[in-house]
């Protein structure tokens, strides 16, 4: 066999083959289902984001320049408009009694939303000012809401776009959301962030310095102990059943307990925003990335 021949033949035909064929999951601890890939589940949106389930496992999203929230059906399949006016939502979770809260960065607040889609502002501002743009946020058990407030201008603002607060951090929203306070003033850029269901750990991305810290939670909300995770930012951020921790960016790589890279799922997109586990037995990764979002069958199963 002529071996240089043999090579430029496989090159081109290399070139003829869908890039996706070479766009591998990596795998090491079998998390993934057996024999699933990332599919497109729905395209056509400007820039989704902040993909959150409700109790039967329907996944709420944001196509926040067009200012709205999709939902996506979990017995079915098919999208929906929630709301066509949410305040430019991002980063969204659901509270423990089904009201859908959300980073509506329009006016720079934190809204609530009850099953019809009507909404009930939850923060306004911080000590008289407006925030920089509330950006994601996690609600614990106790209905507290963690936020992180990073600067991001927008084109819709009304507002000087500058930075209104005396930096970007991170925030905590009492269970009787009367009080708002900082919990970490000591951040360049906080984006993503998530809790442990036992509400004992709180994991914040600083995407400004490409880093992800590891928080214990106290009591009354506050956090101590922080220690570097990761040196790696997120965008978006979720953990699964098993406490691996899913980060966003380019695709989604996983990170065990201890902090090593376990997994990685290319998504096929310049940018991939967000995540959630979605779907009737919770299994189903869903991913928002740009126009379109994905689904990745999953042997893992996110929290309830």
């Amino acid at each position: 066999m002529n071996y240089r021949k043999s090579i430029y033949s496989l090159i081109a035909a290399a070139a003829l083959m869908p890039a996706s064929l070479f766009a591998q999951i990596m795998d090491s601890k079998s998390i993934v289902a057996p024999g699933a890939q990332v599919e497109k589940l729905g395209d056509g949106y400007k820039f989704t984001e902040g993909p959150t389930p409700d109790k039967d496992g329907n996944v709420y999203f944001t196509d926040q320049p067009n200012n709205k929230i999709i939902r996506w059906d979990a017995g079915t399949g098919q999208f929906s408009v929630f709301s066509d006016s949410p305040g430019r939502a991002n980063g969204m979770y659901f509270d423990s009694r089904g009201n859908l809260i959300s980073c509506s960065d329009e006016d720079n607040q934190v809204w609530s939303f009850d099953k019809n889609g009507k909404h009930t502002v939850l923060v306004k501002d911080y000590e008289g000012k407006l925030l920089n743009g509330p950006n994601d946020l996690w609600v614990d058990a106790k209905g507290g809401i963690y936020l992180t407030d990073p600067l991001y201008k927008r084109d819709y603002w009304k507002r000087d776009p500058a930075m209104q607060q005396d930096g970007e951090h991170v925030y905590y929203l009492s269970p009787d959301h009367k009080k708002l306070s900082r919990v970490d003033e000591k951040i360049k850029k906080p984006n993503g962030i998530i809790g442990t269901p036992d509400g004992k750990t709180l994991y914040v991305a600083d995407i400004g310095d490409n880093k992800t810290y590891k928080y214990d939670i106290q009591p009354d909300g506050t956090l101590t102990n922080r220690q570097l995770f990761i040196s790696k930012g997120s965008d978006g951020m979720i953990l699964d059943e098993q406490g691996n921790l899913y980060i966003t960016g380019d695709g989604v790589t996983v990170f065990d307990k201890k902090g090593e890279q376990i997994a990685h799922f290319p998504v096929h997109k310049g940018w991939t925003a967000n995540l959630c586990f979605g779907g009737k037995n919770r299994d189903m990764l869903f991913i928002t990335a740009e126009t379109a979002v994905y689904g990745l069958k999953m042997k893992v199963k996110g929290n309830k």
